[in-house]
C-alpha cells in the first residue's frame, strides 16, 4: 500500500512539473514541414475544430524573394502552393487587363460556406417548407373537400374585378410562376436533369433558365407594384378581419360564412405576404444583378451590429465584403424567401382554383356568382348593391 502511495505521489510530482515546463502555446511544432500543414492540422479540421490559418496566409512567399532562391521547386522565385496560397488570401501581386471592381480577386475562399450551405441545409429545409406546405394541402382537401356555394345559384353575376386588376394579376402571378419554376430547376435541376440529358443539355436548359429568370424578374416587379396600387386600400386590417379569423373564415365548417369587405381577412395575408416577401425577393434580385451597384448586406449588417442584437445572440455579423461575398449573402436570401413564397402561393392557387366552388371566376372573367359573393364576401356586395341602386334612383333625374 505504501509503495503504491509512493507511486501516486510521484507521479503527481512528476506531472506537476511537466506541465511547468511546457510551452503555453499549443500551436503544433511544424518545424518538421517546413511550416507546412501538420497531421494535427487535418485531424483537428477533421473533428471541426477551429484551426489557425495565420501560419498559411502569412506564409505566402510574397515580399521574401531572397529567402526563396535557390529553394527546391518550380522555376522562378515562388513554388506552386505559395502562388495559389498568396492568391487565396489576398496577398498575390495581381496584375489584370480588366478594371472591374472585383478584378483582382481571382479566388474568394469564403465560398466554401456559401457552398455547403446552398447544397446542404437550405436545400434541405426548403423542401420540407414546400413539400410540408402541398401534404398540408392535400389533408385539407381530403377533410373538408371542395369548398362549394351552399344557397342557391341566382344566375346573376357581379363585377369583382375590372380588366386593369387582373392584368396586374396575372402578370404579378405568371412571371411568379416561371421564376419559381426557373429558379428550382436552377437549384435542384443537377440532381434530376443531368442524368436524363446529359451535362451538355443541363448546361442549355440551366442557361434558358437563366435568362427567363433575369428578364422576367422585370414583369413581377412592376406586377408588384400595379398589384400594390390597386389593393392597398381595401386591405387595411379592421374588426371585420378579427371576426372572420375567429370563425376561421368557414374554412373548416360548412355553412359558416363569416361577413367580410372586398378581401377578408386570410387574403389580407396572402396579399401582405406578396407585398413584403416580394419586395425583399426583388431587392435581393437587383443585388446580384448590380453586385457592384447595389451591396445590401455589408450596410445592413453594419445597421444591425449597431442594435447589438446580433452579438447578444452570439452573432458576429460582417462589415466588410467583397462584391462576391454580396452575391453569396444575396443568393441565399433570395433562396430562403423564394422557399417561403412559394409555399405561401401554392395554398392561394389551392383555395383560388380547385379548392373553392366560383373562386376562380374572379381573375378568370371578372364577374362572380351573386351566391358566391354573399356568402363570401356580404359586406362588399352590399357596397355594391347600394352603389348600382343610388346609380339607378340618379338616372332618372338626370
Amino acid at each position: 500500500m505504501r509503495l503504491i502511495q509512493f507511486l501516486l505521489v510521484s507521479l503527481f510530482l512528476t506531472g506537476a512539473a511537466w506541465a511547468q515546463d511546457a510551452p503555453e502555446s499549443s500551436a503544433p511544432d511544424r518545424s518538421a514541414t517546413g511550416g507546412a500543414t501538420t497531421l494535427e492540422d487535418i485531424l483537428a479540421r477533421q473533428r471541426g475544430e477551429k484551426v489557425d490559418n495565420t501560419y498559411r496566409s502569412e506564409n505566402t512567399g510574397q515580399g521574401n524573394v531572397e529567402g526563396l532562391l535557390g529553394q527546391f521547386g518550380t522555376a522562378g522565385v515562388a513554388s506552386d502552393s505559395d502562388v495559389y496560397r498568396a492568391l487565396r488570401y489576398g496577398s498575390a501581386d495581381v496584375t489584370v487587363s480588366s478594371q472591374g471592381p472585383a478584378a483582382s480577386v481571382l479566388i474568394q475562399d469564403g465560398g466554401m460556406w456559401w457552398w455547403a450551405f446552398r447544397t446542404g441545409p437550405l436545400r434541405e429545409y426548403g423542401t420540407y417548407i414546400i413539400a410540408g406546405m402541398a401534404a398540408v394541402i392535400l389533408l385539407f382537401f381530403l377533410i373538408r373537400g371542395k369548398i362549394r356555394i351552399d344557397g342557391e345559384k341566382t344566375g346573376r353575376t357581379v363585377t369583382r374585378f375590372n380588366g386593369f386588376e387582373r392584368f396586374g394579376h396575372w402578370l404579378f402571378a405568371g412571371s411568379f410562376l416561371v421564376l419559381g419554376f426557373t429558379g428550382l430547376l436552377t437549384l435542384y435541376g443537377r440532381d434530376f436533369l443531368i442524368p436524363i440529358f446529359g451535362k451538355e443539355g443541363f448546361a442549355t436548359i440551366a442557361q434558358g433558365c437563366k435568362w427567363l429568370h433575369n428578364n422576367l424578374a422585370w414583369a413581377f416587379m412592376l406586377g408588384l407594384i400595379i398589384v400594390t396600387v390597386n389593393w392597398i386600400a381595401h386591405n387595411i386590417p379592421n374588426r371585420t378581419d378579427l371576426k372572420w379569423l375567429a370563425a376561421g373564415g368557414g374554412l373548416f365548417t360548412k355553412g359558416s360564412h363569416p361577413p367580410a369587405k372586398k378581401f377578408n381577412a386570410g387574403q389580407k395575408v396572402i396579399f401582405w405576404s406578396c407585398i413584403l416577401l416580394g419586395v425583399s425577393i426583388s431587392l435581393s434580385g437587383l443585388s446580384l444583378l448590380f453586385p457592384f451597384e447595389m451591396p445590401l448586406f455589408a450596410k445592413t449588417f453594419q445597421i444591425a451590429n449597431a442594435t447589438g442584437l446580433p452579438q447578444a445572440m452570439g452573432l458576429s455579423l460582417p462589415v466588410q465584403m467583397s462584391p462576391q461575398e454580396e452575391m453569396q449573402y444575396a443568393q441565399v436570401w433570395h433562396v430562403m424567401i423564394a422557399y417561403v413564397f412559394i409555399a405561401i402561393i401554392i395554398a392561394h392557387i389551392y383555395l383560388g382554383s380547385v379548392g373553392m366552388e366560383g373562386a376562380f371566376d374572379a381573375m378568370g372573367t371578372g364577374e362572380v356568382e351573386e351566391q358566391w359573393a354573399r356568402e363570401h364576401h356580404s359586406l362588399w356586395l352590399e357596397e355594391v348593391q347600394e352603389k348600382e341602386a343610388s346609380k339607378a334612383t340618379a338616372s332618372p333625374a338626370e
